[in-house]
Parts: C-alpha cells; sequence; structure tokens
C-alpha cells in the first residue's frame, strides 16, 4: 500500500500539480496582459470610429489601408493554419489530439493577430484567443520545463485551456468544466486533478496581477435580479424555448454562411474574402461601434438600458452576420462572447414582446441574463457550464432552479431538432478541411504495456489516448495474487490491450501510442 501510495504521487499526483501549477501562473500573467492589451485595442477601435463618423471622406483612404492586414492574415494563416478561425474550437481539436500545431507561434500569433481584429472592430471575442493560448502555454511548459514527459503535454494543455477560460471569464469553477464538459466531453480524476489545480493557480494569480494591471477579474459587475417565484416560471420556460428555437436556426445560417464563402467564392483569394468581412464591419461601424466589436459593452448596455426593439432587430441581424463571416473566414478572435451578446439580443426582443402584454419592466435584466445562459446551453450545448457561470459570473444566486430550467429547455430544444454545438461544427469544418484528400488507415491491434510506462496504475478513462483510439479490452497478465488490490483495474506492466484507431497519420499516432505504454515493438529500449 505505501509502495503504491508513494509510485502514485511520484509519477501521477506531483507532476499533475506540478505542470498544473506552473500552466496556471503563467497563463495567468500572458492571459491578464493580453486583457490589457485588448482593452486599448478596442478602446481606441472605438474612439477611431467615433472619429471617422464625422469624416466621412477618409472611407476610400481606410478601405485601401485594410487590404494589407486582410492579405497578411491570408497570407499567415496559409503557412501557420492553426491561428484560424474561432480560438475555442480550435484549441478543443488541439486538446483532442486531432489538430497539430506549434506553441511559441501560436502564442504571438494569437495574441498580435487578435488585437489587430479588434483594432478594425471585428465582432469577435477575447475568450477565445484566452483559452488558446492556455493551451500554447501548456505545451509550453512540458516542452520547456518536462523534456521527459511529454506524455503530460494533453494534461497540461488541459490545464492551460481551463485557465485561460477562468481568466478571461471570472469564472474558474465554469474553466474546471469547460474541461469536462467541451474539451474532453468526460469526466476524470486525472482531468479534475489538472483542471483544478491550474485554474486554482491561475485565480491567485490574477488575484494579485488585475489591480496592478487595472483589468478586471470578472467579466460583468454584480447585479441584482429579482428573485422569481413559481408563478413566474413561464419566463424562464420562454427564454429557453425561443433561444433554443434560435439556436436551431443559428446553426443553419452558419452553415449557408460557411458555403457561401468557402464553396460559391472559393475561386476568390482568400485576402479578397477576409477584406469583404473587414468593409463590412467598416461599413457597419460607421453606423453604430455597437454593430461590432467583442460584444461585451453591447451586454452591459443593454443590461442597464433601454434600446428600441427595431435597434434591437437590426444588432441581432447585423451581429450574428458579422460574426459567422469572420468565424467563416477563418479571421482570428473568440466566438463566446458573440455568441452570449446574439443571446441577449434575442431575450431583450423577448422582454420588449413581454412588456407588450403587460410584465413589469423590473424583469428586463433577469430574462437577458436567462438569454445569455441559453446561448451557452443550447448553442454551445454546455448546460452544466451555463448553470454555473449563471452563478459565478451573472449573479444568479437566488434564480437557480430557474436558470436550470432555461438551460435545460434550450438545451433539449437543440437535441429535438438534432442541432450541433457550433463549436462542433466548426471544428468538423476545421477537421474535413486538414484532411481532405488523405486516406484514413484503420489500426487494429494487441499490444503490450512495457515496464515503467506511463500507463502502469493509471484506469484506461484517465488516459488521454491517440484521437479515434478505443481500447476494445484490457487482459490483466499478472497473477491475481501479484496484483495491487487497491488498483484491480488499473493497468499493469505486461497487460495486454486490444486497440483500434482509424488515423490519418499512423506514424504520429504510434509515436504517441509508445509514449502511453511504452515501446512494445521494441521492449529492451
Amino acid at each position: 500500500m505505501k509502495q503504491r501510495a508513494h509510485s502514485s504521487f511520484i509519477n501521477t499526483i506531483l507532476p499533475a500539480v506540478s505542470f498544473g501549477a506552473l500552466t496556471g501562473v503563467l497563463t495567468s500573467v500572458v492571459v491578464n496582459l493580453y486583457k490589457v492589451c485588448a482593452k486599448y485595442a478596442i478602446s481606441f477601435s472605438e474612439k477611431g470610429y467615433h472619429f471617422l463618423s464625422e469624416r466621412l471622406y477618409f472611407i476610400p483612404l481606410i478601405l485601401a489601408v485594410f487590404i494589407l492586414p486582410a492579405f497578411l492574415f491570408a497570407f499567415i494563416y496559409k503557412r501557420i493554419p492553426n491561428l484560424r478561425g474561432g480560438g475555442i474550437p480550435t484549441s478543443i481539436g488541439i486538446l483532442r489530439g486531432i489538430i497539430p500545431f506549434k506553441w511559441i507561434r501560436n502564442i504571438i500569433g494569437i495574441f498580435c493577430m487578435s488585437l489587430v481584429s479588434f483594432l478594425i472592430g471585428v465582432p469577435l471575442g477575447n475568450e477565445g484567443p484566452s483559452v488558446q493560448m492556455g493551451v500554447a502555454i501548456g505545451r509550453g511548459s512540458v516542452f520547456s520545463f518536462g523534456k521527459k514527459h511529454h506524455v503530460w503535454d494533453r494534461y497540461s494543455m488541459t490545464g492551460g485551456a481551463c485557465s485561460g477560460f477562468a481568466v478571461a471569464t471570472g469564472a474558474p469553477i465554469s474553466g474546471v468544466l469547460f474541461a469536462i464538459e467541451e474539451a474532453h466531453q468526460r469526466i476524470s480524476p486525472m482531468i479534475l486533478m489538472i483542471a483544478t489545480t491550474s485554474v486554482m493557480f491561475a485565480t491567485m494569480t490574477t488575484e494579485l496581477l488585475a489591480p496592478v494591471l487595472g483589468v478586471s477579474k470578472t467579466l460583468f459587475p454584480s447585479m441584482e435580479l429579482p428573485t422569481l417565484t413559481l408563478r413566474e416560471v413561464w419566463i424562464p420556460l420562454s427564454v429557453g424555448a425561443a433561444v433554443g428555437l434560435f439556436a436551431v436556426l443559428f446553426l443553419r445560417y452558419y452553415q449557408l454562411i460557411f458555403k457561401f464563402f468557402n464553396k460559391t467564392l472559393n475561386r476568390i483569394r482568400h485576402g479578397w474574402r477576409i477584406f469583404i468581412v473587414f468593409a463590412l464591419t467598416f461599413t457597419a461601424g460607421l453606423f453604430s461601434f455597437s454593430f461590432i466589436s467583442t460584444g461585451h459593452e453591447l451586454i452591459l448596455h443593454l443590461l442597464g438600458g433601454e434600446t428600441t426593439i427595431l435597434m434591437l432587430l437590426l444588432l441581432l441581424i447585423v451581429r450574428s452576420t458579422l460574426t459567422l463571416c469572420a468565424n467563416s473566414n477563418r479571421i482570428t478572435g473568440g466566438i463566446f462572447l458573440p455568441l452570449m451578446a446574439v443571446g441577449a439580443l434575442v431575450s431583450a426582443i423577448l422582454a420588449k414582446f413581454f412588456g407588450f402584454i403587460g410584465l413589469d419592466s423590473s424583469y428586463c435584466t433577469v430574462i437577458l441574463v436567462f438569454g445569455i445562459i441559453a446561448c451557452i446551453a443550447g448553442m454551445m450545448k454546455m448546460p452544466l457550464t451555463a448553470i454555473v457561470f449563471a452563478v459565478e459570473a451573472l449573479s444568479c444566486y437566488g434564480n437557480v432552479i430557474y436558470v436550470i430550467i432555461t438551460a435545460g429547455v434550450a438545451f433539449l430544444i437543440t437535441e429535438i431538432f438534432c442541432a450541433e454545438s457550433i463549436n462542433d461544427r466548426v471544428l468538423e469544418n476545421r477537421v474535413e478541411e486538414i484532411n481532405e484528400g488523405k486516406t484514413p488507415t484503420i489500426i487494429d491491434r494487441y499490444v503490450t504495456v512495457c515496464p515503467g510506462s506511463f500507463a502502469i496504475g493509471m484506469h484506461v478513462r484517465d488516459i488521454f489516448w491517440p484521437n479515434g483510439l478505443f481500447v476494445l479490452s484490457h487482459k490483466h497478465t499478472l497473477p491475481i495474487d501479484m496484483r495491487d488490490k487497491h488498483a484491480a483495474k488499473a493497468i499493469h506492466e505486461c497487460d495486454i490491450l486490444h486497440i483500434r484507431c482509424t488515423t490519418f497519420d499512423e506514424k504520429h499516432t504510434e509515436e504517441k501510442l509508445k509514449l502511453i505504454i511504452g515501446d512494445w515493438e521494441n521492449p529492451s529500449q
């Protein structure tokens, strides 16, 4: 028992805590510096649009200038594909072992290119880049400080993704749930250990850095929301259903826009397609800055101000279109915050309708909050994260049951219509693009767990196997009396695993598998 505990501490707990802590601290530092730069970029962009709206004779010059970053983006995307598109879908692909990438290029590229997007006013957020930079920092932590522990790569990257999400949104528990519900879509002690450690150190570091750098630790200010009663249960039911149905339409709208830019206009150079998005963004921004940018200020305005229903409809149509155009053209930036703005707009329109039938205006704020929750649960298919995020970031302490109802109804509606998560749809498009023209190979074999390998003492569920690999059977070879009774279901040396995998890169898959169970072909090495 003591020997097993010591081995578990040295081989599992110590590396998990060490890499988790290091990744959490570094991610907090980088993301907080990024938030400072993003704040100034967005502020400068808003002032620039206000200046240009009163001096329209500069429009031809600005449009000409936008050609340069458009073609620069296209040039960089061609050479560094991982800088393309939404940060969260790309991060999920990396964490699942689908998308390869180089961490130093990723940090620098995401940091700089997303700031350019903010300057132009493209309606994309900073939470996606924060998550993706966290993933890159997680890999950098292992590759720089644990060169003999490359098998911890995806664990450390998972901690970085959770930390990036937690620092960007000010919701640490939601950051942990991100790994379970979205990134890996399963729960295991290993995922919980690395995620909680990283988020804990990232949050503590942010507590120290935020006051010094002058950035907010939270995404939204504390709000006083009216507490609903059972008589008003129709409100969360209505909001969840409305946003859920909108999510179904939104995904179909995304598919139309994606096909338009990548099928209909595929003969046009990518630089010109990006320029079209920049030009549309610029035109909308001249009318109102609320049509463009991240959507954070828009949500704050909706929570605290009055907007006409016509303006709300225009904002919904323009922002939805521009965000999807930007993502379909793979412009660097996140879609989490812009989609929350879309959810807030849908629920704001619903609140106007409720006002027409006699509902008191004091309920408007809580309806908007329910809209944001329903958007996360339905459009992004993260109901648990939505519920916790509502309490952590949206002050829904007194309405937890109604938060659950809202998230549950929105999620149920999208399930009924078989609507995918927007993140999964974006990721599927990326994977199709990466593997276009390649022929998959099926690996089906029995492999032996080598002595001293990473897998020993761990359960099958705890291991991040190469993407697409399944362990069909696990046969113990040691006699029962030689096995540790406290880890009877764990993997032991010389155990035989029956694996099956569909892969587009057989050599890469085998290399990753050997990092986990050892070199079964040359066990003496």
